[in-house]
């Protein structure tokens, strides 16, 4: 038995309505992230990818939820999302995707020194200066978005039922 209090959903603070101005700093980061995921020529599918592998890690229910109408949205496969959590062991992600997705983990893994060092080796064999930084820049943003919806225990409610 856990001595742990449990606070409801209902007694959360929203801290992203509760400090506007420190979340409007967090989305102004966002936007500067994706211009430079995009100068360095990441595409929008595989900063999805990575977006989606920190959520993963971290346990974000609310960033995995829309991450993954985002990656649908840019053409990414169901079979590809369906794997992404043992990307490892596949045979559907390349060079390029394997090398940012263990980029993603170290940054999410700051304190694991052996992971960092691995998964950057990796990237410098395959990624550009700007791909890395990117792609780095890419994993430190979605995990601060992270921290505010589970933090936050932002809701995730069911979808609509397709239209027939």
């Amino acid at each position: 038995m856990s001595d742990v209090t449990v606070v409801p959903a209902d007694r959360r603070v929203f801290i992203d309505k509760q400090s506007p101005q420190a979340y409007k700093a967090l989305v102004a980061a966002a936007e500067a992230m994706r211009e430079v995921a995009a100068e360095a020529g990441l595409d929008r599918r595989l900063v999805e990818l990575v977006n989606l592998r920190v959520s993963q890690i971290n346990g974000c229910a609310y960033c995995l939820n829309v991450h993954t109408r985002a990656a649908l949205r840019e053409g990414e496969t169901t079979q590809r999302l369906g794997v992404l959590p043992a990307w490892r062991d596949t045979e559907v992600f390349d060079r390029r995707e394997r090398a940012a997705l263990a980029l993603a983990e170290a940054t999410t893994h700051p304190a694991d020194a052996a992971l960092q060092e691995a998964a950057y080796g990796a990237a410098r064999e395959v990624l550009s200066e700007a791909e890395i930084s990117a792609v780095v820049w890419v994993a430190i943003t979605i995990n601060s978005f992270n921290r505010v919806s589970i933090m936050s225990k932002h809701p995730v409610r069911p979808a609509p039922a397709p239209a027939r």
